[in-house]
């Protein structure tokens, strides 16, 4: 009787793995179709993309729209800004955010959980709400139209990655900090030699995740960019995208967005390990 229970078990076992499996393929089929059918379109002719039935490999392929988009001096103005944007503020933001996350969960300072609460608190509040006072401070600082509203506030860290890495240090013991001041090592040194290399998975992963965000940000230099030699690739593309639209010229757009999806999906194919465990380590330390 026990036996015939186990096979039961293990039989509904399978069904309900099987049945996970197929949801699983059903969902990453609906989540990848939209990038590939993306591909196969910036490979075809303008007729091509209205064939029917709808080819999902082109036959013949054909490079032109790549040929044409190369030629485009605002695609390559747009890459280097983004660069710019998206590095400057993602490095010296991690160190910055870094050290105040060490600063918040290993330092005694006064008054630092109601910092800490405060900058929560600024989490709570929706962009929009904050987006006209910004703009207008920074029209009457002349920032408007330049690269610097898009990277001065993120120089100084970002409150997510501060809390995150907040969250991490709270593992580390005490003791670790209080034997290294004992041996006569500065705060900064505590920092570089210890609890940097600690915390340099969960910096890694959060470090990821800002970069593509910071590199598909497409509000905030809509807002702040009007010069075309100013604006970041997500803005070129939509102003591009937008001419060659009345052309029907769907391989061109879709060439657009495949090259400017390329290099985030490089990054997260790359690191995906990391971003998994960010995933992970954000629901085990606390």
């Amino acid at each position: 009787m026990a036996k015939t229970a186990s096979v039961g078990v293990r039989r509904q076992s399978r069904t309900a793995n099987v049945f996970i499996y197929i949801i699983l393929i059903l969902g990453g089929i609906i989540m990848v179709g939209p990038l590939l059918w993306m591909v196969s379109t910036s490979l075809k002719d303008k007729m091509g993309v209205f064939q029917l039935p709808p080819q999902w490999i082109p036959n013949p392929v054909r490079w032109d729209a790549y040929r044409r988009l190369f030629k485009l001096s605002d695609m390559y103005t747009g890459f280097k800004n983004t660069i710019i944007v998206s590095l400057t503020v993602t490095i010296i933001g991690t160190m910055t955010s870094s050290l105040a996350a060490f600063s918040f969960a290993k330092l005694r300072l006064p008054f630092k959980n109601t910092i800490f609460l405060m900058l929560l608190i600024a989490l709570m509040v929706p962009y929009p709400a904050v987006m006209i006072p910004q703009f207008m401070i920074f029209s009457q600082i002349g920032w408007v139209d330049t690269l610097k509203p898009l990277i001065v506030p993120g120089l100084f860290g970002n409150i997510t990655m501060i809390f995150f890495l907040r969250q991490y240090l709270q593992s580390v013991p005490d003791s670790v900090i209080e034997s290294a001041k004992i041996d006569g090592a500065g705060y900064m040194k505590i920092f570089i030699s210890i609890i940097f290399p600690l915390i340099r998975p969960a910096v890694a992963a959060q470090f990821i995740l800002w970069f593509m965000g910071a590199w598909n940000d497409y509000l905030a230099p809509l807002i702040y960019l009007n010069s075309p030699e100013k604006q970041t690739l997500q803005v070129v593309i939509a102003n591009l995208s937008a001419t060659y639209a009345t052309q029907t010229d769907y391989p061109l757009i879709m060439a657009m967005s495949f090259i400017a999806l390329l290099p985030v999906l490089i990054v997260f194919l790359i690191f995906q390990k990391q971003i998994i465990e960010s995933v992970a380590l954000s629901g085990t330390k606390g």
